[in-house]
């Protein structure tokens, strides 16, 4: 029996939020197209945070208004929200293109926390408890607008200020979150530090501890930093997990991974994700063609718009 992966594309917003160089809006929407086109099931556009800390996706009400004709059947656009000032956006947003079209544009948001206290005060300015709070409006909201509502935890492996961090912390916010209401279960692999060991120990936990059938509801985000990506995405699909991010052209990367000089390896490659789940015997509802078109792209406008700031 071959299983069906499901695959969110989070390119245009992780991928894209630690670049420095400006990239208009229209060649971010074409980007958007030609992901959701290679058949992935979610693309991650945008995030409704203040341009003031995240310049780059400044444009979040611009690009849901430019991709809102265009989304094709079967594929979700879900959006990221710091807050209720961002959901104040997003939902403006999806008011704007029922106008326009008759549907919303976003379906699923997104709030993100740490299983790490030091990584969430300097990503976010808040205490784990004091993120979790935060969210208490902003999912009702989610849920009284009909939208799904996915947690990501961050340093669900390793922190780049605390090193190694318990799975056990891990299992214990998600727990948390569940209760909060969140449909979905995010967990991040920040700074690329997961082993298949490590991956295998964590969801091992996360099923120990939680009471709810969470493969169900769990999805991992693995970053590439050290090339083992693929290998934990194995040793999860054997574990039961059935959900996994990738970004296009392997775009982004955690900035805390950084050295001087030299940027981190950035999330694991769509594609890439895409061709271990293949090895494995799974599907996924992805065109290989259209998904290489769309990496290409993805690559093409990161370097369009550094060169373009350096001319």
């Amino acid at each position: 029996m071959v299983d069906r992966i499901r695959i969110t594309d989070v390119g245009p917003r992780d991928g894209l939020q630690n670049e420095d160089a400006p990239i208009p809006t229209d060649r971010k929407a074409a980007l958007v197209r030609a992901i959701a086109d290679s058949g992935v099931d979610e693309v991650e556009i945008t995030s409704f945070v203040s341009p003031k800390w995240v310049p780059q996706l400044g444009d979040a009400a611009a690009l849901c208004d430019l991709v809102a004709p265009d989304r094709p059947e079967g594929v979700m656009f879900s959006a990221l929200v710091p807050n209720e000032r961002g959901m104040d956006g997003l939902l403006e947003a999806n008011q704007r293109a029922r106008e326009a079209t008759g549907q919303d544009v976003i379906a699923k948001a997104s709030v993100f926390t740490a299983a790490s206290e030091t990584f969430t005060k300097r990503n976010i300015n808040a205490t784990i408890d004091e993120s979790l709070a935060r969210f208490v409006p902003v999912i009702e909201r989610a849920h009284d607008a009909g939208l799904t509502l996915r947690a990501y935890v961050s340093c669900a492996i390793a922190c780049p200020f605390e090193g190694p961090i318990d799975p056990g912390a891990v299992a214990d916010v998600s727990r948390r979150l569940l209760e909060l209401g969140a449909d979905e279960i995010d967990l991040g692999d920040t700074i690329g530090a997961a082993t298949p060991e490590s991956t295998a120990r964590l969801v091992e936990r996360m099923l120990e501890r939680l009471d709810t059938p969470i493969l169900d509801r769990l999805t991992l985000h693995l970053h590439d930093t050290f090339g083992r990506a693929a290998d934990c995405v194995r040793t999860a699909l054997e574990m039961g997990v059935r959900s996994f991010d990738g970004a296009a052209g392997g775009l982004g990367g955690c900035p805390f991974a950084s050295t001087p000089g030299k940027r981190a390896p950035g999330n694991l490659s769509t594609l890439s994700l895409v061709d271990a789940i293949a090895r494995e015997g799974r599907e996924t509802r992805v065109n290989r063609d259209r998904l290489v078109a769309a990496s290409e792209l993805a690559e093409r406008v990161i370097a369009e718009a550094r060169a373009e700031e350096q001319a």
